[in-house]
């Protein structure tokens, strides 16, 4: 027989069990959007965070005071203004300037400063609102952020009073946008807006897009928490970014000698953009394959439905199986017919289950994407819907074998029999 009659014959089928292959059918589309979904979601997670801490820079070391305290296998994730990471620490402030200059003479380091942060009221306009405040050395500042200017200039070494805006507190946070030159008042000290910065997730290299840079002295003087010698964190640029870490071990053990502590009794922590980079994708990894595990399962279950439509379907043709093998079918064009079925059920519950699935993804995307979130984006690869197609088929051929073989050997005369 033909391969071209066998499928129709196995599309046949399935066109005249209608409602009992359609249950089968949505057993695979639960299973293919739910993998699907998942999948591209935890991809599109990956390249945001992959975008997001690239704005930290491959060769910025950050010390924080306050000894790390790993969360979930990882130090926690949360950007302070300064966009350092946060420490889950109590620990008061205490990293000072003879920090800097220990750090100056360690090998590899370029250029070694510190930066101050807080919460400020700002007053523009007859609209007050509380950001985040970080204080800089502009000349040092200009040499490792990263970030861009959509407007305006960088702050310059004479710029006391003048200050950068993060593009989302330009543009979003009032009602009469932000512009270079405006003049905005910063806990009752006034200060001219010398530049807009991109929105890009990152201020230092990772902060807060709505906050405000200014000179490190100005901050001083307008935040209330922050000391005269002391520093929120160390902020260190590196000349070979493919030593960081090694940069940060001799780092770390310049610092304990300095400050004549242990691992034990340690009260800063030493971090950097690619090491936080590369446990996060790993971990983010790792709980994108477990849940895709687990929607995996809808596939196993539809895979029985399939086994067991097929088993009703043979029981239900037996007469014809005995016609057409008294007509000359051989086993195999039996087994084919049986198979080609089990794979087109495997096939429509595969596409309409890409195709859920890939809705899904964009609209758990999209509520993500107005918050700018590390899962803003969902990625819908042709490798993963290959792949994922293919599983549906395949599972659709393996739950349909045993059925089609016994269909293939049952022998002509019991079968016309079979009532």
């Amino acid at each position: 027989m033909k391969p071209s009659k066998s499928f129709k014959l196995a599309l046949n089928i399935l066109r005249h069990s209608k409602v009992r292959s359609w249950l089968t059918i949505i057993g695979i589309v639960i299973g293919v959007a739910s993998v699907v979904a998942i999948m591209s979601i935890g991809a599109g997670m990956q390249i945001s965070l992959e975008s997001s801490l690239g704005g930290l820079g491959a060769d910025i070391i950050t010390v924080s005071p306050g000894a790390s305290r790993t969360m979930g296998g990882f130090r926690a994730f949360s950007e302070g203004p300064s966009g350092t990471s946060a420490t889950s620490s109590s620990e008061a402030k205490n990293l000072t300037i003879k920090d800097i200059q220990a750090l100056k003479s360690v090998d590899n380091v370029d250029i070694v400063t510190g930066t101050v942060s807080g919460r400020g009221e700002v007053y523009y306009l007859a609209e007050t609102t509380t950001v985040s405040v970080t204080g800089v050395d502009p000349v040092a500042w200009n040499e490792i952020t990263t970030s861009t200017l959509s407007s305006g200039r960088f702050l310059g070494a004479g710029d006391y009073n003048m200050v950068l805006a993060g593009s989302r507190l330009a543009i979003r946070t009032f009602k009469q946008p932000l512009s270079v030159n405006r003049v905005i008042t910063i806990e009752g000290v006034s200060f001219k807006i010398a530049g807009i910065l991109n929105e890009s997730g990152s201020m230092m290299g990772g902060g807060s897009d709505s906050g405000i840079i200014m000179p490190i002295e100005a901050a001083r003087a307008v935040l209330s928490d922050v000391g005269t010698g002391e520093f929120d964190s160390i902020i260190v640029k590196v000349k070979d970014s493919n030593l960081v870490e090694q940069t940060m071990s001799d780092i770390d053990a310049r610092l304990m000698l300095t400050r004549h502590v242990t691992n034990k009794t340690k009260d800063y922590s030493v971090t950097s953009s690619v090491a936080m980079q590369e446990t996060i994708s790993s971990t983010l990894e790792s709980v994108t394959l477990f849940l895709a595990a687990i929607a995996a399962v809808s596939l196993l279950v539809g895979a029985v439905g399939i086994a067991n439509t097929m088993f009703t379907t043979v029981l239900e043709r037996t007469k014809q199986i005995g016609i057409m093998k008294a007509i000359g079918a051989k086993n195999r064009d039996i087994m084919m017919i049986f198979m080609m079925n089990s794979a087109l059920v495997g096939l429509v519950g595969g596409v309409i289950g890409l195709v859920i699935g890939s809705a899904a993804s964009l609209f758990v995307a999209l509520p993500m994407m107005g918050g700018r979130g590390m899962g803003a984006e969902n990625v819908v690869t042709p490798q993963l819907l290959g792949f994922t197609l293919g599983i549906a088929v395949g599972i659709g051929v393996v739950a349909g074998l045993i059925p089609a073989y016994r269909a293939s050997k049952l022998k002509p005369v019991d079968a016309l029999r079979y009532e």
